[in-house]
C-alpha cells in the first residue's frame, strides 16, 4: 500500500515500509522479493535506494498479487477442479456449485480491484478510496430500513 501511495516519489527503503505498514522487515523482504521476481516492484540501489512499483497502481490488480503470494484466489481450489467435481460427484453437486460461485465472485472482485482503489487519497472532498465509499454505501443501506421501519421485535 505504501508503495502505491508514494508511487511518484521514488524508491522507499524497506525499514520505512516496514515501519509504516507495521510489518517485520524480514517478512517484508520475502514479499518484496516475490513481487520483484514477478516484475511488480523494482529495487533501486544507492543512498536513495529502496523499492518502488514498476507500474502505476491503477494497473496492478489484487488478483495478481494474491495469486503470486497465496496461490488460488479462493480456499476451495481452482475453478477447473470444482467444475470436474460438479460433473462427477452428483450427490455433492450443489455444494460444489456454491463453492464455485463463491470462488467466481471473489475472483471477480479481486480482478476488478486495483492497488489504486485501496489507496486513501485526501482529495478536495476527502472521499477516500473506492472500496471505502462502497463500504459506506452498504452501511447506510443496512441502517436505513431500521430507521425508516422502526424497531421490530
Amino acid at each position: 500500500m505504501m508503495l502505491g501511495r508514494h508511487y511518484h516519489q521514488g524508491a522507499i527503503k524497506i525499514r520505512d515500509i516496514a515501519y509504516e505498514e507495521s510489518l517485520p522487515e524480514k517478512f517484508l523482504e520475502l514479499i518484496l522479493l516475490e513481487l520483484k521476481n514477478a516484475r511488480i516492484v523494482e529495487s533501486v540501489r544507492g543512498a536513495k535506494g529502496g523499492y518502488q512499483l514498476r507500474r502505476d497502481p491503477s494497473e496492478i490488480h489484487l488478483s495478481e498479487i494474491i495469486r503470486l503470494i497465496d496461490g488460488p484466489l479462493a480456499p476451495f481450489g481452482d475453478a477447473d477442479q470444482l467444475r470436474t467435481l460438479i460433473d462427477r460427484d452428483l450427490p455433492h453437486r450443489a455444494l460444489y456449485q456454491v463453492f464455485l460461485d463463491v470462488r467466481d465472485a471473489a475472483a471477480r472482485i479481486l480482478e476488478n480491484t486495483t492497488l489504486a482503489d485501496l489507496i486513501i487519497e485526501a482529495g478536495p472532498k476527502g472521499r477516500g478510496s473506492k472500496l471505502q465509499r462502497n463500504q459506506k454505501k452498504k452501511e447506510t443501506a443496512s441502517i436505513l430500513p431500521m430507521v425508516a421501519g422502526g424497531s421490530q421485535g
